[in-house]
């Protein structure tokens, strides 16, 4: 009972000793929540801009090779996402150009983007570590063409993660030369014709998650991406007064038969789309957003993440790679 009454009179002397403190706590808890729901309306304001809007716009629906230009170049094509990426743009009519140093990766797709949707389609083969060879080839294929859209494919989406002291020397060397090299001088032979035109459209796909937050078993695919969100971000600044857009695309995970990990990922659904699907949706974002992730259930993931502290992320990165 002692015990009980002494507790009473601490909290009522204590509660006598805040009262001057009172109205200035509650001023700033009302301020902090003022705050907060002010950066959750921009947000939701800003996925409306971003993903609803420019599918509702009448302005939209000019046609892409009017809006950019007759040709795109497709950088790399070993990703679902960008074969998906190809066939949405040749049925807007666009003509598609691909760049790889792997034949196998496009497949018989060149043939039927042309059989599909009557437009035509090319592939040059490009290996930019053999250096001036490579360049050669692309420069002289994109000679006379009106390319308006350049699409960089460096993602690798489902990958399997290896750590780095597990991942051969050449296996860098190939993947930085399939990333950074290639994304870099493709760009390079690209951007004069767009920059005489005035008009055009680069769009860098990497891999959401490492842009987020690292992880483990993924330090070059982090690396590469952080390399190509600067880079959109750096051509923007220079190039974006001369009518260039410049876009960092940063999808989560999307479904592909090709290297799945589990059943979810082979089926997609809401949060897991196919990669057709993915598409329609980034696609609408090209001349809106500089970065997104092209799918707003996607975006809305990936605020989530972020709001995920440091060390809650570390640990459950650790702990899915050990299980």
């Amino acid at each position: 009972m002692a015990a009980v009454d002494g507790f009473s009179l601490l909290y009522r002397e204590t509660a006598r000793s805040c009262q001057a403190y009172f109205e200035p706590l509650v001023l700033v808890g009302a301020l902090y929540t003022a705050g907060k729901a002010f950066v959750l309306l921009r947000g939701c304001c800003a996925l409306v801009r971003v993903h609803f809007l420019p599918r509702m716009s009448p302005t939209r629906r000019k046609k892409l090779p009017q809006r950019f230009g007759e040709w795109a170049v497709i950088n790399g094509a070993r990703d679902a996402v960008a074969r998906a990426y190809a066939e949405e743009l040749a049925r807007q009519g666009v003509s598609i150009m691909f760049v790889s140093h792997d034949r196998a990766a496009v497949g018989d797709l060149v043939p039927s983007l042309s059989r599909s949707y009557g437009v035509e389609a090319t592939f040059i083969v490009a290996d930019f570590s053999s250096g001036e060879a490579a360049l050669k080839a692309v420069g002289d294929a994109l000679r006379g063409k009106d390319v308006g859209i350049l699409v960089n494919c460096v993602g690798e989406h489902g990958s399997t993660p290896r750590r780095l002291t597990e991942t051969s020397e050449q296996a860098l060397l190939e993947f930085v030369n399939r990333t950074v090299v290639a994304a870099t001088l493709v760009t390079r032979l690209v951007l004069p014709g767009m920059v005489q035109r005035r008009r055009g459209a680069v769009v860098n796909l990497s891999s959401g998650a490492p842009s987020c937050r690292p992880s483990l078993g993924n330090v070059a695919l982090s690396a590469s991406t952080g390399f190509q969100e600067s880079f959109s971000q750096a051509l923007q600044v220079e190039y974006g007064r001369q009518g260039i857009f410049v876009q960092s695309l940063i999808p989560l995970q999307v479904a592909s038969s090709e290297g799945a990990t589990s059943s979810r990922l082979a089926a997609g659904g809401w949060l897991v789309p196919k990669p057709e699907v993915y598409v329609r949706h980034a696609i609408s974002t090209l001349s809106v957003a500089h970065r997104t992730t092209g799918y707003w259930p996607h975006t809305l993931q990936f605020g989530l993440m972020r709001c995920v502290p440091d060390w809650i992320w570390v640990l459950g990165s650790r702990l899915v790679s050990t299980s």
